[in-house]
């Protein structure tokens, strides 16, 4: 297959999150069902694929990524059938349908895992990472749970400890053992023959851990901390060299890769979570025809906001790492505080747009070379929900409250409509998480509204994207530019674009005299001035044109870049 046929290097992905999408059966809970209701409105955003997250049968101890049965949905979201119909109604609408695939771990109710922990002499019972304790009977390594404590957990059955990398309800699989990989191949493959058109990997750094257990060294002062994790989070306070990111995790993906090159037109998308060094560890997935085919990673996670130097950075190192495979751009999932929270608060001032700066996120995104994922919500400009103490769900919140508020709060109710206590996203007279009432003015139907509002925006960059030959199939060049200005075209054999970011509050003013055939793309209504051979782009503003190709480089005008106001 053609790199112009392989529909997942430049895809759209929308991430559903079924328990806050929509709920169909009022109960306060999001389900299968709900999502085929508004897959029109996922197909109007012109996506190519929707990822969604686990709803397979669980205790929900982490709200379906501890599994108890692979091949089974839990009743909570529906049924198998319901599956069958989302995927049937999904390829109607022209989506493809991705799934979440959990295969780090387990739920400690799995059957497999029952049996694993009775004895050391039992069919299942090298299934899981079992370990004898270390001196004084302390757990075997240093290691620590993303979600708090000791990474081990004494089983008083087989008198050893088990790994578990986030709750000790989710014991870690022993990839090491040959049967477990044939059996997670097999879940693979019953659910590609159901339809599927792909999977997300959960956390697939996270496969393997070092056979020896040895400890992680200390985060001395002054270390940084990996892309999008936060000072307050204890498993940071050690570099997590040995209990993830291993290289045998790397090798297991060309197993999985197999299985998914067997069924036409299948794609992978990786998660590559608490790495060291997000992006040379998502590259390793991906980095070869026999690895995955996508990876993302939290390098667009931090609470810094994003400028030009340190998107550059991001960019220059992302060219340099991934020279086969493809980085699926990701600002904001599930497991993050919404990325309008993110960064508005430490933007905000007086010459602060809000409009404008989401605008500016919306383009960059769909601008990017390789596919991108929006999480539901962030087509609004939903911000993070405060949640009270005793409404909170999240067990990683919920154990490191205060200082740690947890996920709660970006798996809010999907709003729907202006008016309800519920925004249209229940008939119920709560939901499972509570709904923030300035949500509801930023609810669909509000935006639907209006021509210029944030969802709008989206909709006429992701349709205008895959009309665009320079953005389904071209490379990307940096530009030389200052600050604030980040400049970049995208070129193909039949088109080059021009793009060119005010990552300041005020407007600049880019000279175009290198670019004479240049014509600004006014059919995605961004604001901007242009004279003979310079462009004023206001503050967080984008510019867009359709060019000649390059033959040298666009250099900024000297002088004081607040002129016009």
């Amino acid at each position: 297959m053609s790199p112009q046929q392989q529909w997942w290097r430049s895809a759209v992905i929308y991430q559903i999150y079924p328990r806050s999408f929509m709920d169909s059966s009022g109960n306060g809970v999001g389900d299968l069902r709900g999502i085929i209701q508004k897959l029109p409105y996922v197909a109007s955003l012109g996506v190519d694929a929707i990822w969604v997250s686990p709803f397979y049968l669980s205790p929900m101890k982490d709200f379906g990524y501890d599994v108890s049965d692979y091949r089974q949905v839990d009743p909570l979201f529906g049924t198998l059938e319901d599956v069958r119909a989302l995927l049937d109604e999904a390829h109607s609408h022209g989506l493809k349908v991705i799934i979440d695939q959990v295969w780090s771990h387990t739920s400690d109710q799995h059957p497999w895992f029952l049996e694993s922990r009775k004895s050391c002499h039992n069919r299942h019972t090298d299934w899981y990472v079992w370990h004898d304790p270390g001196p004084d009977d302390q757990p075997p390594s240093n290691w620590l749970s993303t979600f708090g404590g000791s990474a081990w957990t004494w089983e008083p059955q087989r008198r050893q400890y088990y790994l578990h990398h986030f709750l000790k309800e989710q014991p870690a699989l022993n990839w090491r053992n040959q049967e477990v990989k044939e059996a997670m191949l097999d879940v693979g493959r019953y659910w590609l023959d159901m339809g599927v058109d792909g999977f997300r990997f959960d956390v697939i750094n996270f496969l393997v851990a070092d056979q020896n257990c040895r400890d992680n060294p200390q985060r001395l002062p002054g270390m940084a901390l990996p892309d999008g994790a936060f000072g307050e989070v204890p498993f940071f306070q050690f570099v997590n060299t040995y209990n993830q990111g291993r290289p045998e995790s790397v090798e297991i993906v060309e197993r999985i890769r197999a299985l998914l090159d067997s069924y036409p037109e299948r794609t992978s998308l990786a998660e590559v979570s608490c790495a060291e060094d997000a992006i040379a560890d998502a590259a390793a997935y991906v980095d070869a025809p026999d690895k995955l085919h996508m990876a993302y990673n939290s390098s667009l996670m931090s609470e810094e906001p994003l400028d030009r130097a340190r998107l550059t950075g991001i960019i220059e190192r992302v060219q340099a790492q991934f020279k086969g495979g493809v980085l699926c751009w990701t600002a904001g999932t599930h497991d993050f505080p919404r990325l309008a929270s993110r960064w508005h608060g430490a933007l905000m001032d007086e010459h602060f747009s809000q409009e404008a700066f989401d605008h500016q996120l919306a383009a960059l995104l769909i601008s990017l070379q390789g596919s991108c994922c929006i999480y539901q919500g962030d087509e609004l400009g939903l911000h993070q929900a405060e949640i009270p103490r005793e409404r909170m769900q999240d067990p990683f919140g919920i154990r490191g409250y205060p200082l740690v508020l947890g996920r709660d709060g970006c798996r809010t109710p999907m709003p729907w409509t202006i008016e309800g206590d519920q925004a249209g996203f229940t008939t119920a007279p709560e939901a499972w998480l509570p709904l923030p009432r300035e949500h509801r003015r930023m609810a669909v139907e509000a935006q639907e509204r209006d021509p210029q509002s944030l969802l709008n925006k989206y909709r006429r960059l992701i349709h205008w994207r895959r009309r665009q030959e320079a953005l389904t199939d071209g490379d990307l060049q940096l530009l030389p530019s200052e600050d604030p200005v980040l400049a970049f075209c995208r070129r193909a054999a039949s088109q080059t674009l021009l793009f060119a970011f005010n990552f300041d509050r005020v407007p600049v003013y880019q000279s175009l005299e290198h670019w004479p055939a240049c014509r600004q793309a006014d059919e995605l209504d961004f604001q901007v001035r242009c004279f003979e051979s310079t462009v004023e782009i206001p503050g967080f503003g984008v510019f867009i044109a359709v060019a000649e190709p390059v033959t040298s480089s666009i250099h900024p005008i000297a002088g004081s870049p607040g002129l016009l106001r």
